[in-house]
């Protein structure tokens, strides 16, 4: 297991350092690689977006989360979702584009407003183990409007 700081990571991905994320990534896989791993896992989503430059510099196979995930979703029968994460997951196309081009899911973007709020509680609470009330409350508002949303959508949000 290769473990990275991640103060310093959050840093670099609201700085859109992503080259230098890469590498960070990159050198953990090789690490793990040389370690005698036999596959990788990112546990994150955002770091998905990098899972590109992981793969192409080890020989071992990264476990995609958005395979794992719609796999999950298939089982439910469902073909349209709505992830509730960070801003960079739900703006940037890495996420959206492999569930809709590999697996045929549908992903629902949240309104800019609920975007922010979703990331801020991420960044500012869940990541220091806190968990508020109000937030909790808003999460649950913007889970009930995505199940609206999923039902009634023609088309998925563009980005």
């Amino acid at each position: 297991m290769v473990t990275v700081d991640f103060a310093d990571v959050e840093c670099l991905q609201h700085q859109r350092e992503w080259k230098q994320l890469a590498s960070l990534l990159v050198n953990a896989a090789q690490s793990l690689e040389r370690g005698g791993a036999d596959f990788i896992v990112l546990c994150t989503n955002t770091m998905h977006k990098l899972a590109d430059a992981i793969t192409a510099a080890v020989e071992i196979p990264l476990l995609h989360i958005v395979d794992a995930t719609a796999a999950a979703i298939y089982k439910s029968h469902q073909r349209r979702v709505g992830p509730v994460a960070t801003k960079f997951t739900m703006e940037q196309a890495f996420y959206a584009e492999r569930m809709r081009d590999k697996f045929g899911i549908e992903v629902i973007v949240l309104s800019p407003h609920s975007r922010q709020l979703v990331h801020d509680v991420i960044y500012q609470e869940l990541c220091y183990g806190l968990i508020r009330e109000e937030s909790r409350e808003r999460y649950q508002e913007i889970i009930r409007e995505l199940a609206q949303q999923r039902h009634t959508a023609t088309s998925c949000s563009s980005y």
